[in-house]
């Protein structure tokens, strides 16, 4: 628990503490049944809860339900402050109090939930050493709690991180741990799992591999959606998401484009961050096959949402537009996309 305190402190601005306690409170109130989360996470930050019962497991549940959303909705950088002040301020007063075996049980699963996604937010901003410390320390709790699930879904995150850094190996090899410390996975979660795997193995040129994941991924995915559509779990168009990467990775710049433009086109409108990075990406495969003007036009639908969303992987993915538009200036898309974008950029990703 210690750990989670140093951890917590570490990441807050303790200029920024009172204006955070307010923001996170406002964040309480798109929960369902919002007066009783606030009085609850009231009487935990005031040290009045002497006993945790699951209602208070559920509040922590609630809240990081709510955290998710904003972060898909606003970007790491916005969401990832809030989920520090709620970790050290709530949860880790609950962690403290006394409670049943199960009860307590049940928090730490929650709590390793809320690491996993804070570490999730600082992958967003780029602050990957700060990253896996929350990743480390939501494995700790997962496994102190018996909580599979998260366990393996923080190995997975891990994994993404590092095949986003191009560290292939690492990447195959926790890829390949989440798996194995789900052998019980349901279809859904089987599709999770082997399209990151998929991923992972075109990296580091196992194309045998990395196409009989993506194929197992499609067919879980399948047998999943054949079960009823799950709102905000891996759907197709993440599915989508990892077809392209494995077709970029294995040189198929034409099919990256294609399987992005699906997924584009199935992802729901509630990922705004995720959506803006994606086309992003899309663009600049597009501009990678010769098609500068279909590039143009994607990037000016990336720049439609950047202005609601504080993303250190979205500013780079803007800075990396500069350098690959400038050299097509002449070009009246380009022109018109290079001006749009030095009126809507942070001004510090504007090249001199």
């Amino acid at each position: 628990m210690d750990g989670i305190i140093d951890l917590g402190r570490l990441d807050m601005d303790p200029s920024r503490r009172s204006v955070l306690g307010v923001a996170l409170f406002s964040v309480a109130l798109a929960v369902p049944d919002w007066p009783d989360v606030v009085g609850r996470m009231e009487a935990a930050q005031q040290g009045v809860r002497a006993r945790m019962g699951m209602s208070d497991v559920h509040t922590v549940a609630a809240m990081t339900e709510q955290l998710s959303a904003t972060d898909d909705q606003f970007g790491g950088r916005t969401a990832r402050p809030l989920a520090a002040a709620f970790l050290v301020n709530t949860v880790v007063p609950f962690l403290r109090s006394s409670g049943p075996d199960d009860v307590r049980k049940a928090m730490m699963s929650a709590a390793s939930d809320l690491c996993y996604l804070t570490g999730y937010m600082a992958v967003d901003e780029g602050l990957h050493g700060l990253a896996q410390r929350y990743y480390l320390q939501a494995l700790e709790l997962a496994g102190a709690s018996e909580d599979h699930l998260t366990f393996c879904t923080t190995l997975r995150g891990m994994s993404v991180q590092a095949v986003d850094l191009g560290q292939g190996p690492v990447a195959m090899r926790l890829a390949d741990a989440a798996a194995a410390s789900s052998p019980q996975a349901g279809p859904r979660m089987r599709a999770f799992l082997a399209g990151q795997q998929a991923h992972a193995a075109a990296q580091i040129g196992d194309r045998r591999s990395a196409l009989m994941y993506l194929q197992e991924a499609e067919v879980a995915m399948d047998k999943a959606e054949a079960r009823g559509r799950v709102f905000g779990s891996y759907y197709p168009a993440s599915l989508s998401y990892h077809t392209s990467q494995v077709r970029f990775e294995m040189g198929d710049v034409h099919g990256a484009v294609a399987a992005m433009q699906e997924s584009d086109r199935l992802r729901y409108g509630i990922y705004r961050r995720t959506r803006v990075k994606e086309r992003a990406i899309l663009a600049e495969r597009q501009l990678a096959t010769g098609h500068l003007e279909a590039a143009c036009k994607t990037w000016g639908l990336a720049l439609d949402d950047y202005p609601a969303v504080n993303s250190g992987r979205i500013d780079k993915r803007m800075t990396d537009m500069f350098h690959l538009i400038r050299p097509h200036i002449r070009n009246h898309e380009a022109q018109a996309l290079y001006e749009r974008a030095r009126a809507t950029v942070r001004l510090e990703l504007i090249p001199a």
